[in-house]
């Protein structure tokens, strides 16, 4: 009787210490992931930049596409004035 609880015991601390294990290694994975965050966000300020910058690209091409349309349909001077 004494060796069948022995044996209980000894499994169940394997499996204590083999959950243990398993935790650590997630809190280490959790932990490089938190120590990761401002190195990932540090550039988020230049979001709105960008975005306003590619805002501007865009309307400028699409003046040239004006442009260009009007020239080659003939609809249009390309100094915009009357001619």
């Amino acid at each position: 009787m004494g060796f069948v609880v022995l044996a209980v015991v000894i499994l169940l601390l394997s499996s204590l210490v083999s959950m243990v294990k398993s935790i650590d290694r997630s809190v280490v994975g959790v932990r490089d992931t938190l120590r990761a965050i401002p190195q990932n966000t540090a550039n988020c300020a230049l979001i709105p930049i960008t975005a306003d910058r590619v805002d501007a690209v865009l309307a400028e091409g699409l003046q040239h596409h004006l442009f260009l349309t009007r020239v080659l349909t003939g609809s249009g001077t390309p100094t915009g004035g009357k001619g």
